[in-house]
Order: structure tokens, then sequence, then C-alpha cells
């Protein structure tokens, strides 16, 4: 016995490619996916900047993807978007002073 357990190793650097491979695929994935919950997150801010200016001056917003809350307290309109995104619903809030008709 010449002390090595296995004589043969061919074909263990086919396996630690494989192995690496789907590594590399995986973290790939995942920032590709976090990559696209921050852009839902913009959305988000951003439909519910929107949402609170056109409501402020009297105007109904329809968000063209995602849901829209909307409630109104002592002058101000305060608006809750929420967007679908890969990693779960993503939601901003935005506030805005109502605006008085000249």
């Amino acid at each position: 016995m010449n002390g090595r357990v296995f004589a043969n190793d061919r074909g263990s650097v086919t396996v630690e490619a494989a192995l690496s491979m789907v590594t590399l695929v995986a973290v790939a994935s995942a920032v590709l996916a976090a990559l696209a919950t921050m852009a839902a997150h913009l959305s988000a801010v951003q439909t519910a900047g929107a949402a609170a200016r056109a409501e402020a001056v009297g105007v109904t917003f329809e968000p063209t993807r995602g849901s829209v809350e909307v409630a109104s307290t002592g002058g101000m309109i305060t608006v809750t978007a929420t967007v679908p995104a890969v990693l779960g619903d993503v939601a901003a809030t935005a506030i805005a002073p109502v605006e008085d008709a000249p």
C-alpha cells in the first residue's frame, strides 16, 4: 500500500468544477434578485411621491403596478405605495400638504 486512500483521482476536477458552477449560479441569482428588489423599491418610492402630489391637488392616482393606500389627516396627505418584488413586496410612504384650489 502506498499510503494513498484513492489510487485513482480521475474525474475529481470535473466534480470540483461542477460544484463551483452551482455555487456561482446561486450567488449570481441572489445578486440579480437583490438588484431587482432594489429597483422595485425605487419604483415604490416614485409611485408614493407621485400619488401624494396627485392626491394633494385632488386628482385620483392609479399606479401602473402595485397598490396605493391614501390617508388624509390635518391637511396632510399620506400615501403608502406597495410594489411586488422578487424577494417580497416593498413599500414606501410619502407625505404632501393638501393644496387649496385658487
